[in-house]
């Protein structure tokens, strides 16, 4: 009996990864594909997050079959714990793969973006590597182009060229040296293993990036384009097929967390006006002092704006009374809604009563509300979201970025103005119908004919040509 033709998807620790990738098994399982999810357990403990999850997604999509790697010790400490615990578990994975030979037709490997090693077991198997990007288009043309412009620094660092210098990046307008991804900027040992990484990018038969077209059109046009990213060296394919997240392809959900009881900041979202309501939110990863937090709280209270706001502090255990001004709470009851709990994001920007959205500009955040077309403003904390900043600042024009995010606290006067700004102003109203517009475009792009759905095609083919 001929095996159906299979795809392996190999996604690094944490769900800002795990989430999109388990997406993307949605589409192949859909195309007939036998689809085989490979996790690995996070050397430290988010099982709070993981292990709800799996079971769940698992139930929700029977056909997709999750094969759970032990965890691997690491330190949390170690800035390449992702590299160190995708190398380390890249050999479990080829013993899973070897044991499954009988069951399983794989046609490719799918790794994750930081998953160099999968190159490797790729290699080892004879069968065709891509990596994904659940970050943006933007992301994969600096990674691809970094090592170079490096080195024609010859020994010096992108931070030797000085204060307000710009690094010209493919598919993006001059991006300032603070801008550029971290471990970037200086030429230390961090940043020289990073490079090493990075330059293994090139191994890959194609890469499968979380974006569409209209939102990064320079950035896929540079990645088309042979040689705009390293002059002379034609980069294998770019598969733009997203966005993969949920609120793009259904529009607004009810928010239970699979099947549950509907969240409560839903229900309250249903009594507001329209586009009323400011949403901020910053990611689960690095958490803002409660010293910037007090300042969030007294700028959303002299904005005078509706808003849901999500407080996450460095104590998990702490009072929400002790992260915002005194008597903040008591001051906007029935004006806004405070919360240290989960929310259903994707579910809460599709809300038509969400009219703006203060974000960290992850890149996950970044394509919800593009998909649901709620302008943000831009308050990015690390990695790439500084350049994912400029992306939405500049090129696609749906975000304005406050002013002191790389400076230490942002002022709760510096919130107020942007909040206004964005949700008041005429120059404001632009951003808006911006944002609207990035809706539509989302939209078409995942229809019949549109950018990402030939993309997609495109891909699929690749994969069943024998």
């Amino acid at each position: 009996m001929d095996l159906k033709q299979s795809v392996v998807l190999f996604p690094t620790v944490g769900m800002g990864h795990l989430i999109p990738m388990v997406e993307l098994a949605k589409l192949f399982d859909a195309h007939g594909f036998s689809v085989t999810v490979v996790v690995v357990d996070p050397p430290f403990d988010t099982s709070s997050s993981i292990d709800p999850f799996l079971p769940r997604v698992s139930a929700a999509n029977p056909s997709i079959l999750f094969h759970r790697l032990p965890k691997i010790p690491s330190s949390k400490d170690t800035t390449f714990y992702h590299f160190d615990t995708l190398r380390m578990a890249s050999a479990m994975l080829l013993d899973f793969l070897r044991a499954s030979e009988r069951t399983l037709n794989v046609r490719a490997l799918v790794l994750d973006m930081f998953c160099m090693a999968g190159l490797d077991v790729a290699d080892e198997l004879g069968v065709p590597s891509y990596f994904f990007f659940p970050s943006g288009a933007i992301t994969l043309a600096a990674f691809l182009s970094l090592p170079a412009l490096q080195s024609e620094l010859e020994e010096g660092s992108f931070r030797d060229l000085g204060d307000g210098a710009k690094v010209r990046l493919p598919g993006l307008p001059p991006v300032s040296v603070s801008d550029l991804p971290d471990d970037i900027p200086d030429r230390d040992d961090t940043n020289r293993e990073l490079m090493s990484h990075l330059e293994r990018l090139w191994g890959a038969d194609g890469y499968i990036v979380n974006s569409f077209e209209w939102l990064e059109k320079r950035a896929v046009r540079a990645l088309a384009d042979g040689g705009s990213c390293v002059p002379g060296r034609r980069n294998p394919p770019v598969y733009c097929i997203g966005p993969l997240n949920a609120n793009a392809r259904e529009g607004a959900s009810q928010g239970g967390g699979g099947g549950g009881e509907r969240h409560a900041c839903l229900e309250w979202l249903d009594v507001q006006p329209g586009k009323s309501v400011v949403f901020l939110c910053f990611g689960s990863i690095a958490p803002l002092s409660v010293e910037q937090l007090k300042e969030i709280g007294a700028g959303l209270e002299r904005s005078g704006q509706r808003f849901l706001w999500v407080v996450r502090s460095p104590a998990d255990d702490a009072e929400l009374e002790a992260l915002v001004p005194e008597g903040f709470l008591e001051r906007t009851r029935g004006r806004g809604v405070a919360v240290k709990s989960w929310v259903p994001q994707d579910a809460v920007l599709a809300h038509a009563a969400v009219g703006a959205f203060v974000s960290h500009c992850g890149w996950n955040s970044a394509l919800e509300a593009a998909a649901a077309g709620v302008p943000v403003v831009a308050w990015p904390l690390y990695a790439e979201q500084r350049m994912n900043k400029v992306l939405l600042v500049e090129e696609a024009k749906v975000a304005v970025a406050v002013e002191g995010y790389d400076k230490g606290v942002v002022s709760a006067e510096e919130v107020e103005r942007k909040i206004r700004w964005l949700m008041e102003s005429e120059e404001g109203k632009a951003v808006r119908d911006r944002a609207a517009e990035a809706k539509e475009e989302a939209a078409a792009a995942r229809r019949e004919g549109g950018s990402s759905v030939l993309a997609w095609l495109e891909l699929v083919k690749s994969l069943r040509k024998d």
